[in-house]
């Protein structure tokens, strides 16, 4: 395959997709049923800019079915390209959105994505967060799917405790770097992780 066909929208999807997107379905799952928990989670190399791992969840949530909202250090047409011919997912506004995808600040406002109703709290957005690493973690997290607490590396933390807030409403967060996802479900209590915790 030709360098300029591997750099077009054309690559980067899953090799084996029935395989591939089922571990990364189980990794997304894992995730989110275990806030905090690491897992791996690769197969999927969009373009520049955007992780292995957050490719790779894009490619196992997003059909023709899911908006998709890209924030603007993410949104570029080589991105956009690739996401619509391998996922087919429209690329909307941030109040539209089933899933959006950023930087922590270019994601901003936060109170711009559904965060569901009474009768219908699934639906919300799910935010994909890309982030430099998991090393440096700042909060405590308790709540299901915990054993009493977990450790998590936040962009920001009084967000998700508003968030938190508006349980059973609100969205759920995946934080992405490399090949690695780790999960915030809007049930999860977020405290600031003092310096003898940490």
């Amino acid at each position: 395959m030709s360098a300029q066909l591997q750099s077009s929208h054309f690559a980067g999807g899953f090799v084996t997709p029935a395989i591939q997107s089922a571990h990364a379905f189980r990794a997304a799952m894992t995730a989110m049923a275990r806030p905090g928990t690491l897992c791996d989670i690769s197969g999927g190399t969009p373009p520049e800019g955007v992780s292995e791992a957050a490719g790779s969840l894009l490619l196992t949530l997003c059909d023709p079915e899911t908006g998709l909202y890209l924030a603007a250090d993410v949104d570029r047409p080589a991105l956009r390209d690739w996401i619509t011919f391998h996922t087919g997912a429209p690329i909307v506004t941030a109040a539209e959105a089933d899933f959006a995808l950023g930087g922590w600040a270019a994601l901003a406002p936060y109170d711009a994505y559904r965060i569901g109703t009474a009768e219908y709290p699934d639906r919300s957005a799910t935010l994909i967060v890309e982030v430099v690493g998991f090393d440096q973690a700042n909060a405590l997290m308790r709540g299901p799917g915990i054993k009493e607490t977990a450790k998590a590396a936040l962009p920001d933390i009084a967000p998700f405790q508003a968030n938190a807030s508006l349980f059973p409403l609100g969205f759920d967060t995946y934080f992405t770097a490399g090949t690695q996802i780790a999960a915030l479900p809007r049930s999860s209590q977020i405290t600031c992780l003092s310096s003898e915790e940490s």
